[in-house]
């Protein structure tokens, strides 16, 4: 049987696909409203709703689709309601769900939500399905503040120069695509791909490699896994997949830059 998906008093709304990533903020809200998006869209709930919002992989068996076409992912994997004026998380799956970082809500286990952005990943033995979770905290909403706002998850805010992100979005897409396994892209790969898209560039492996290893040096005072001595040999892509994954579940990058690969106006 389908799930209810609108309140009678209107505090509960279906949000469409279109309306993209939450990282950019959310709609005008009170504090305390939920938001959660999936692949094929979302809900928002005003915190005196009375409505739970359960998420998994069968539509239209939960509000939130999320992992549509893995079967690891159960078909009610979870529910987000809220308890004495805090939302909580219930993962009531078999496999568990990873908040940013590497803290993982096992099966049967419950944790609060942050009145932040958080990224929720359902961790399957092929890939890590996103569930975007936003609870506003205050007046910032869509487009207000800056890339991190008042009520984004920000462990370090880590800027990035428009240089940067156009080759580290190149190095990582393979995971933005939410491609099974992903690795990063070999330096060559980068050089190669970019220097088709900006022709009048020097673009070569060393210079890949040079941009990328400086972010590494920079995070790595504050993120473990981003130094060769942080790290047990053989290296291989180890140190790129732990700034890659970083980068990541900080919401640094995100879905939308894969627009920087699309043609020469994506950098500026």
């Amino acid at each position: 049987m389908a799930v209810r998906t609108r309140s009678s008093l209107g505090k509960v709304d279906v949000l469409p696909k279109g309306i993209g990533s939450l990282t950019s903020g959310h709609p005008p809200a009170q504090t305390g409203t939920l938001f959660v998006m999936g692949t094929n869209g979302g809900m928002r709930v005003a915190p005196d709703a009375g409505f739970d919002v359960v998420f998994g992989r069968c539509e239209p068996d939960v509000h939130v689709c999320v992992g549509a076409n893995d079967p690891h992912v159960s078909r009610r994997h979870g529910y987000i309601t809220r308890e004495h004026s805090r939302w909580v998380l219930y993962n009531v799956g078999k496999l568990a769900i990873r908040f940013p970082g590497s803290r993982l809500v096992l099966g049967g286990h419950r944790a609060e939500l942050p009145a932040a952005y958080t990224p929720l990943f359902i961790v399957t033995p092929e890939q890590e399905h996103l569930l975007e979770v936003r609870i506003a905290a205050g007046a910032a909403g869509r487009g207000a503040g800056s890339r991190h706002d008042v009520d984004t998850y920000d462990p370090g805010g880590w800027e990035l120069s428009d240089l940067e992100r156009l080759v580290l979005v190149c190095l990582g897409q393979r995971y933005l695509r939410q491609e099974p396994w992903p690795q990063p892209l070999t330096w060559a790969q980068v050089a190669d791909e970019l220097g088709a898209l900006r022709p009048g560039e020097r673009w070569n492996a060393k210079r890949a490699a040079r941009i990328v290893t400086e972010v590494r040096r920079r995070l790595s005072a504050r993120v473990d896994g981003l130094l060769e001595e942080d790290v047990p040999p053989p290296l291989g892509n180890t140190l790129n997949h732990n700034l890659i994954s970083e980068l990541l579940v900080s919401a640094t990058i995100v879905t939308a830059d894969l627009a920087l690969l699309d043609g020469p106006d994506g950098l500026a």
